[in-house]
């Protein structure tokens, strides 16, 4: 088969072989026009022109962790920390609320001052204060009772991305401590709970191959996940991966249309580290198959210290910016925002 016959079959099956989804991984940029054509089409038939908004709290720059991509690894002695307090948390949500979202993003490095019952608190009092609004949460790895608990008290949607599938790839880019195996039993145990589960791989990580983005993509297949979020990899300078280089936009975009082919119903966001490697990135993954978009709430004093990678878009931006910013920028690219929590469309896909 060629390009062209390859994209109309997986368009139709959601599925290719090993071999096929490597041609096409492979393949030059002549195919990415069908491909995203196909990939909005299929996006069109299951949400239309929508595009959700998540409002995006980054609650803690402090993480435990010493993953070597991650500029708030906790090995960077370069970085000025903070974490914000419950009232804080609050006034995000009020003045997110204010602007339309109906989704809320608490995300933050595995940082141990947010307990459990802490974890709780906060979660149980947006649910009350909110209680037309979905709580998601992306806060690393948890023993399966924390994520239960979270449950409990209104979290409804979990981030937890996986970053790499293959276990030689992981070794790379992680410490020893670190265990592929629990990170892939934390996602099954949110799924076994009942939590919309969102999981994704950076693309073009440093030693990353054409045969990790396969296993990622089998890995999904397994997992089956409300949400997706991928990403190009950009560096750190305070890593250890700091001499690496970015990874492709170009790349990012195919993958997004042939996530969006081989799952139909996802929430895929089109994301900041998208609109950071290009000007209008994020408009590209919109018109390749992305429907979410995740404006930062966060206040700006702490915006800039959330350093995941470097230059950062957007975190000097008040709120109300963000939001403008962006519903111009979608609409720009042909779509319209819409104000509802707006959650994965997987069992009327199915049905």
């Amino acid at each position: 088969m060629n390009a062209k016959e390859l994209i109309d079959k997986l368009y139709e099956t959601s599925n290719l072989t090993d071999e096929e989804l490597r041609f096409l991984l492979q393949a030059d940029a002549s195919i990415d026009e069908y491909l995203f054509e196909r990939a909005d089409c299929r996006r069109k038939e299951i949400y239309g022109n929508d595009v959700y908004l998540r409002g995006l709290i980054e609650i803690s720059n402090y993480c435990k962790n010493n993953c070597y991509y991650c500029g708030i690894r906790c090995g960077n002695n370069k970085l000025e920390r903070y974490r914000m307090d419950k009232e804080t948390i609050l006034e995000c949500c009020k003045q997110g609320y204010a602007l339309g979202y109906r989704t809320f993003v608490l995300q933050g490095g595995e940082d141990p001052y947010f307990t459990d019952e802490y974890i709780c608190e906060i979660v149980g009092e947006i649910h009350a204060t909110y209680p037309d609004c979905a709580i998601t949460l992306s806060l690393g790895e948890k023993e399966k009772e924390s994520y239960q608990a979270y449950f409990e008290a209104g979290a409804r949607r979990y981030l937890l991305r996986h970053e790499t599938a293959g276990e030689e790839h992981y070794g790379k880019l992680h410490p020893e401590n670190l265990s592929l195996a629990h990170r892939k039993q934390c996602l099954f145990d949110l799924k076994e709970i009942g939590y919309q589960v969102g999981t994704g791989m950076m693309v073009g990580s440093p030693y990353q191959t054409v045969d990790d983005l396969i296993e990622d993509f089998r890995f999904m297949q397994e997992l089956d996940p409300e949400m997706i979020g991928i990403g190009p990899y950009l560096t750190h300078l305070d890593t250890p991966f700091a001499s690496f280089e970015n990874g492709s936009m170009e790349l990012t975009l195919r993958l997004i249309a042939l996530l969006r082919l081989m799952f139909p119903y996802a929430l895929i966001p089109a994301t900041t580290a998208l609109g950071t490697i290009h000007p209008t990135g994020r408009e590209q993954g919109l018109k390749a198959g992305a429907n979410v978009v995740m404006p930062n709430v966060s206040p700006t004093d702490f915006r800039k210290l959330y350093s995941l990678y470097e230059n950062k878009i957007c975190t000097g931006d008040e709120a109300s910016h963000c939001r403008g910013c962006l519903e111009a920028r979608v609409r720009s690219a042909g779509y319209e925002i819409v104000c509802a929590v707006g959650d994965s469309a997987k069992e009327k896909f199915r049905a």
